[in-house]
């Protein structure tokens, strides 16, 4: 990382992202593009919370075949981790399938994702819900960090663009995508691995 992303403060000169407390800290022409070692290095810094939003975000644990211990020991040293992934039965999915002409490959996609985090399921601080909304973006929260990975009509999401915020004082990106994350988690469902793909689950908060 450059010194001035690391530490805005400690330099006033303008970068090519505009003035050092700019929200934008770096963009990429398309998701497959972040280098491994920037997700990595958010989530192992991450010291409060991971927030993702994904239908099935399947690259998240493919590229990193410890994903899903690496999490736990955040969440064990305190980090509040949510995972929230569209609902393979839900109209939504069925909808962003067609789009993408693939039909019912991002249900299965979406099933084979989750299997990956079963181990999450009741661990102290860790939460997976299933989602039936438009998902517009993908999102990566990390603390203060956030990537948010808009989703182009009829492409899959790793082709897409990416740009990564920070937080800052007058952070209005961040927040809005931040209480997009949060409206999105409240009207999602629980997941259960023995019993996802039922039609009778447990709402957020209800047996």
């Amino acid at each position: 990382m450059d010194e001035t992303y690391l530490w805005p403060e400690a330099d006033q000169k303008t970068s090519r992202f505009g003035s050092p407390q700019s929200e934008i800290a770096d963009t990429y022409p398309n998701r497959a593009s972040v280098p491994r070692d920037v997700w990595i290095s958010l989530l192992l810094g991450t010291m409060k919370q991971i927030d993702v939003l994904v239908f099935s975000g399947t690259f998240f644990a493919q590229t990193n075949p410890h994903i899903a211990r690496m999490l736990q020991e955040r969440a064990q040293a305190g980090v509040r981790v949510r995972l929230c992934f569209g609902d393979p039965t839900g109209e939504a999915v069925r909808i962003r399938g067609h789009e993408e002409g693939i039909g019912d490959s991002l249900a299965a996609k979406i099933r084979a994702s989750l299997t990956y985090y079963r181990t999450l399921v009741g661990h102290p601080g860790c939460e997976i819900r299933l989602h039936d909304t438009t998902l517009y973006n993908s999102i990566f929260r990390y603390d203060d960090h956030l990537l948010v990975n808009p989703h182009i009509w009829g492409q899959p999401a790793s082709a897409n663009p990416l740009f990564q915020l920070r937080r800052t004082a007058n952070a209005e990106w961040f927040d809005r995508y931040d209480e997009s994350f949060e409206a999105v988690w409240t009207t999602a469902r629980l997941w259960a691995p023995d019993n996802a793909d039922s039609k009778e689950y447990r709402r957020s908060g209800q047996d």
